[in-house]
């Protein structure tokens, strides 16, 4: 008898963390969302879906025991809070809402650093309100991890490199070690390692995770 391998569901795939993710997750049946198909994610036990966000209907997936979510985006690269808002809001939601409804009883999404439903500054603001909306779901356990500064290799990606994330590691190189660790780059490896092994743990209830934390929870 052949037992099959457990289902998740991950938005943002082609992303930083998302794109770190899909390896582990091997022993996964891994069903990608997407907007566009992506040829890195042709590989053994990983299945595309092309996808609107905005017209999202989960019932023609295989239910996901846990749902990953790493989409989001900059304003910049949006071109208008509206639109910024769309992706890491509006997107969000609705993959998180389709997830709840195939009977996802985890989510992990990725939120930042300073997220506050309450903040002045519009991207804190998004970031807080999305956490409220995906926690008011109904969920078993939600993980939702709040780096700083993600660092690692958008050119390979394919992304356009960050003028304010090369700055950052810049200004932040020589003062690393006199940095609280909360404040500290990330790497996006880490912050998926860390989300894989909060999954694993299942934590009832909503589980924030500051950078901090997710520095010593996604240590190799």
């Amino acid at each position: 008898m052949t037992i099959a391998a457990p289902c998740v569901w991950i938005a943002g795939a082609t992303g930083l963390v998302g794109r770190a993710l899909v390896p582990l997750l091997q022993g996964h049946a891994v069903h990608a969302l997407v907007r566009t198909p992506a040829a890195a994610l042709q590989v053994a036990g990983v299945h595309q879906h092309v996808v609107n966000f905005a017209q999202l209907d989960g019932s023609a997936l295989p239910p996901p025991a846990a749902a990953y979510c790493a989409l989001g985006t900059t304003i910049k690269v949006a071109g208008s809070q509206a639109a910024f808002r769309a992706v890491d809001f509006d997107a969000v939601l609705a993959f998180a809402q389709a997830a709840r409804q195939a009977g996802a009883s985890c989510f992990a999404v990725v939120s930042a650093l300073g997220a506050d439903a309450r903040s002045r500054v519009f991207y804190n603001r998004v970031k807080g309100e999305m956490e409220t909306a995906v926690a008011a779901l109904g969920f078993a356990s939600v993980v939702i991890a709040r780096p700083s500064l993600l660092v690692g290799d958008r050119g390979a990606l394919g992304q356009p490199l960050r003028v304010g994330e090369r700055l950052g590691q810049w200004l932040s190189a020589p003062l690393h070690p006199l940095l609280p660790q909360a404040l500290r780059p990330i790497a996006a490896a880490t912050v998926s390692r860390a989300l894989v092994h909060a999954v694993a743990q299942a934590r009832p209830g909503v589980w924030r995770i500051e950078s901090a934390e997710l520095q010593t929870l996604g240590k190799a």
